[in-house]
């Protein structure tokens, strides 16, 4: 693994836990950062899967603004405009695109691209005190990291809109109710239940998950036929792993699995 400055990286066997380490701004993401995310994905090595929360008392703020540069940088396109396409949307999309489960453990805001990094994962679980923002509207701003086409394909247009235009705080009860997470726990719970969920995807057949995340990929933006090719597709290639052989083993066998991941 690289050394990093603005996360601090851990690695347990076949789970990698990512932990956003600028607490005393409630780990608002300046640039540097997006692209150290990226990084831990290009270094993931033998890693099946990826646990993602932030230190002390939030998740992450938004993007760190004084970090943009100059006054301008909002409006200007040289500064928002370059930092999104340069850094925050390749972290995105890294997430999005692994081909391993990736997990969010939410604890306190994920306000702006920190919602967006949230709601990324395959499995996004808040503390009951986690709350998801976008208030770009209040200056005049609109949510930017991918929060448009997550938010949309979540919860749907209305709420879509209401979070969006409204600016209003969706508490992690609410979130869940709404479909917009997996789960809601007590604060005091967060990383022991995120913890056990990562684990026990870091130990499943990783092969057949990386098609799942492919698969449904398709689904959001493609035609049932192209589905259906896909998962034919999906399924010849996992159904010739060593998982799959195995799977087909202890179901015979009346035994749990033991994955490799290949």
């Amino acid at each position: 693994m690289s050394e990093y400055e603005t996360i601090r990286v851990e690695k347990d066997g076949p789970l990698t836990t990512i932990t956003l380490n600028r607490p005393d701004r409630l780990n608002a993401m300046p640039p540097q950062m997006a692209n150290e995310i990226g990084q831990v994905f290009y270094d993931l090595g033998d890693s099946r899967a990826v646990l993602i929360t932030g230190e002390g008392k939030g998740f992450c703020s938004g993007a760190d603004l004084s970090a943009r540069g100059s006054d301008n940088a909002l409006t200007g396109k040289g500064g928002s405009h370059e930092a999104l396409n340069n850094h925050y949307n390749p972290a995105i999309s890294h997430l999005i695109r692994a081909d391993v489960p990736v997990i969010c453990a939410v604890n306190g805001p994920a306000a702006g691209v920190g919602c967006s990094l949230a709601l990324a994962a395959d499995f996004t679980i808040a503390g009951r005190s986690a709350y998801f923002l976008q208030a770009f509207v209040n200056i005049g701003l609109v949510p930017d990291g991918g929060s448009t086409w997550l938010l949309a394909r979540a919860i749907g247009r209305a709420r879509a809109t209401r979070m969006m235009m409204l600016g209003e705080k969706i508490g992690a009860e609410q979130a869940e109710e709404w479909g917009l997470i997996y789960k809601c726990v007590d604060d005091e719970l967060l990383m022991d239940e995120a913890k056990a969920l990562a684990a026990k995807l870091a130990n499943g057949p990783t092969l057949a998950y990386a098609a799942m995340k492919r698969n449904i990929a398709t689904a959001l933006d493609g035609s049932l036929q192209q589905v259906l090719l896909a998962e034919a597709e999906a399924q010849h290639i996992a159904g010739r792993s060593a998982d799959a052989k195995e799977g087909g083993k202890a179901f015979l066998e009346k035994r749990k699995a033991e994955f490799t991941g290949k």
